[in-house]
């Protein structure tokens, strides 16, 4: 017996009777949306939701601009009516890539299946919502001890040749993370590693779940994916509609069978709206389950005889706030912040209120959702003098060995933003093994590490952010969305240019520039019109909002403030060789710098070649406002190779189209899932690792 003293089929059935008291609660409302929907109204939602619904649809990549402009514009319609009509058409028309997202959406979705007597019995479905995290109900697994006896069955499915997929088993790991709510009836818990040591989510990928309001609207379609009788994976598209909405609850007609229990449901934009949880049975007068055949049902009967007349699901936003209230140790802490900052559970991404006196925490930021970031710096300056406890250790640039590349070719790394509490020793190893793959399928010869120099900007730079940021105001604990931690940095932007940087990503990334405000709020905060950009760029990239928010943060700092640029470009210029050829790797905000250190160097440093990798350079923007102000042939530069991927927010406006960059070689690349801007993923091509290695490997001079 579990430690809840209750049996799977007892919990099961007391969150179907109280789904069904909660239906019966909810009749005088679902009736107004019934009648409202029998005379013509398609959504019958409050025009503040249906505003933000919209929006956040043409963000999140639903019907395409020109579907949109063609419908609203064919008749006249007030702001009200073009809301409702893009919602409709993205009910009734969807992009190309709502096949391809779903299928992602999909891989994400395994069977719970139970280990009893020797058997293995299908027992529920979960769904994967960061590398190592799977969310389910707590009927489903109700406590650790449970837990043990389960495991998750991935691509557990037929193939597109109708064929039985290869299912790959992954063993739960509750004692590493599990956390429940019988109320909410969710269960959280981690997952063991696979067989090649991968956390399951590089593998299958997982779902964003988000704290923002604005996705899904009464009348509005769902998609529900799972097990149904623990059969392979089962997907229930658009025979469905949103009947209610509660403040932890919403009922919707999905069909669903037993097995379905802890499956996602999501919108036409595949993000995680709510957990499907229960059926709801319909009852007599005397509040007895019927069943199909209007006679009373009985346990004997099995689920399958009930007459189910909706589904219950469990608000995504719910779950998130009570997870929110849970006070783990450090390192389930950590597995909690792997969902990433929208989900509101990252606290580091929180930065309280200053107080006199306190020390000063980090500005909100994360790089990515597999990697939560710590707080930049813990002291303060009072009256000149540094105080405080826990002060970062500094990091310096790493100089390559005299005889590397015979003394006179130097081969220079230079990094991004957010590294600061990383070790230079490290990214230099992990920027050379990409490197290193890369040049072996161009059949080059590799580069050990330590011929590699790697000046490091990232302590100094994060310490001017934060220093900065102490004397704003901070992003509480009711605004931790990136929409609304943007809002705040495009109000501290040095020379008020972090919002056009934004706009102009989204713009040249397809976003129209006729759509409706954004007007979406959570808790006391407000989130205005940087919402839409932000979710625009994220949905047609690899990247999250939080990483493209303070990334532009960090871009714009950098550009907009003369002190911070020279602290940086200072850091760079402590650990960079003097003489000879330089073979000068950038990425990201490095693309940046790199372009205002070639103004730079010494006369006796011969740069033959600068590859830029996932670079904002293409932003006007930025290029506006680099030393040399404006697109150009960076001085004494013999070649250049731009190298950039689809997927990569980073790198919009690539390929460099303006004929003032003059001539270079610009290769697109596929990064893996997840991994779009990371720098190894760029190194680890052949076409980019070929440039540099030719110039390593070719004639000395």
């Amino acid at each position: 017996m579990s430690v809840t003293g209750r049996s799977h089929a007892e919990l099961h059935a007391q969150a179907a009777a109280e789904a069904a008291r909660r239906y019966e609660e909810s009749a005088a409302e679902r009736a107004r949306v019934e009648d409202r929907l029998a005379s013509g109204v398609r959504f019958p939602d409050t025009p503040d939701a249906l505003a933000v619904r919209a929006d956040r649809i043409l963000g999140l990549g639903g019907p395409s601009a020109s579907a949109v402009v063609a419908d609203i514009h064919r008749e006249a319609m007030d702001r009200p009516d073009a809301n409702e009509r893009i919602i409709d058409l993205s009910n009734e028309l969807q992009a190309w890539s709502f096949l391809p997202r779903g299928v992602r959406a999909g891989a994400t979705v395994a069977r719970i299946t139970r280990r009893r007597d020797g058997r293995e019995l299908p027992h529920g479905t979960g769904f994967l919502v960061s590398p190592r995290l799977m969310m389910t109900n707590h009927h489903v697994l109700p406590d650790e001890s449970f837990a043990r006896t389960c495991f998750a069955e991935f691509n557990a499915q037929v193939t597109a040749d109708n064929l039985p997929d290869t299912v790959v088993r992954t063993e739960l790991d509750p004692g590493a993370f599990f956390a429940a709510d019988q109320r909410l009836d969710f269960a959280l818990v981690a997952l063991a590693p696979t067989s090649d040591g991968r956390p399951p989510g590089e593998i299958f990928g997982w779902n964003r779940l988000s704290v923002q309001i604005g996705k899904l609207v009464l009348g509005e379609k769902v998609n529900i994916i799972g097990h149904p009788q623990g059969r392979l994976k089962e997907i229930a598209l658009r025979d469905n509609q949103v009947l209610v909405r509660l403040d932890d609850f919403v009922h919707y007609t999905t069909d669903t069978e037993p097995g379905n229990s802890g499956s996602p449901v999501f919108n036409d934009q595949w993000e995680v709206v709510a957990l499907h949880h229960s059926g709801v049975p319909k009852k007599d007068d005397q509040g007895r389950v019927l069943r199909r055949d209007g006679r009373p049902w009985s346990e004997g009967d099995g689920e399958d005889a009930v007459e189910w007349i909706a589904n219950e699901g469990v608000r995504i936003s719910s779950i998130l706030r009570n997870l929110a209230q849970l006070t783990p140790d450090p390192g389930r802490r950590a597995l909690l912040a792997e969902m990433g900052p929208d989900s509101g559970l990252d606290q580091s991404a929180v930065a309280p209120a200053p107080q006199p006196g306190a020390t000063t925490p980090a500005a909100p930021g994360v790089t990515a959702p597999s990697a939560p970031a710590v707080p930049a710096t813990v002291t303060v300056t009072v009256n000149g003098t540094e105080t405080g406890t826990g002060a970062r250790k500094p990091k310096t640039g790493l100089r390559a060995r005299a005889t590397a590349f015979g003394g006179r070719r130097h081969l220079v790394f230079l990094h991004g933003r957010d590294q600061q509490d990383k070790e230079p020793d490290d990214l230099r190893r992990n920027w050379t093994s990409g490197l290193n793959r890369g040049l072996t399928l161009a059949a080059l010869p590799t580069v050990d590490p330590e011929d590699v120099w790697f000046p490091f900007y990232g302590t100094r730079l994060a310490d001017l952010v934060s220093g900065r940021e102490s004397t704003s105001e901070a992003v509480g604990l009711d605004q931790v969305s990136a929409a609304a931690a943007a809002e705040a940095f495009a109000a501290a932007s040095p020379t008020g240019s972090y919002e056009r940087l934004l706009y102009e990503a989204a713009v040249r990334a397809g976003m129209p520039q006729d759509g409706p405000a954004a007007t979406e709020g959570f808790g006391a905060g407000l989130v205005g019109a940087l919402h839409r950009p932000l979710s625009w760029l994220a949905a047609r990239s690899d990247l999250d909002e939080w990483t493209i928010a303070t990334f532009l943060r960090d871009v714009d700092l950098y550009l907009g403030d003369g002190a911070v640029r020279q602290a940086v470009l200072d850091s760079v210029m402590q650990t960079m060789p003097t003489t000879g050829e330089l073979v000068l790797v950038t990425h990201s905000l490095g693309t940046v710098v790199g372009m205002d250190l070639l103004t730079r160097l010494p006369d006796g440093l011969d740069p033959v070649l600068m590859v830029t990798a996932g670079s904002p350079l293409g932003l006007d923007g930025v290029n506006e406002r680099l030393l040399t102000h404006g697109p150009h042939r960076p001085p004494r530069l013999r070649d250049w190779v731009n190298v950039w991927c689809p997927t990569d927010a980073v790198a919009i406006g690539c390929p460099l189209a303006d004929e003032r960059w003059g001539k270079l070689t610009q290769p697109a690349v596929a990064n893996g899932r997840d991994r779009a801007h990371k720098m190894e993923e760029y190194l680890g091509h052949a076409n980019p690792a070929k440039e540099i290695g030719s110039v390593l490997t070719g004639p000395r001079p």
